[in-house]
Order: C-alpha cells, then structure tokens, then sequence
C-alpha cells in the first residue's frame, strides 16, 4: 500500500468520524457557534451582524451535510 493509499484511508476514516459526531452531536455545535457568534455581534455593536448571520447559516449546512439527514 503506497503512501497515497494511506492518506485517502486515513482521510476516509476521518470523514466517517466528522458525520458520526455531527450526527450525535451537530445540535451543539449549531448552538454553540451561534451563541459564539451572538457574543461577537454583541461587542461590535451589530458592525458585522451580515457576516455572523451568514456564519450560522454555513454552520448548519455544514452539519447537515455531515449529520446526512439533512436536520440538525
């Protein structure tokens, strides 16, 4: 098995990892980073609350398409 093989296993199990974690615990991880991004926008006086907004909405495709059933 060359080095290459090696790699796309390793990337192959890490993939399946991302989606098993998503799947249990994606709900966290949407909150968290919209909580993360509430306090930012927060100290900024709303300056980037276009940018945070966008953030949480990638977030939640992101971990939906790990989670693989489209809810989180």
């Amino acid at each position: 098995m060359g080095i290459f093989d090696k790699a796309k296993d390793a990337a192959e199990s890490l993939k399946d990892k991302a989606e098993g974690l998503a799947g249990e615990h994606g709900d966290k991880v949407v909150d968290g980073v919209d909580k993360a991004t509430d306090a930012v926008d927060d100290k900024t006086g709303g300056k980037y609350t276009e940018h945070l907004d966008k953030t949480d909405e990638l977030t939640g495709k992101a971990v939906d398409a790990l989670d693989g059933d489209g809810t989180t």
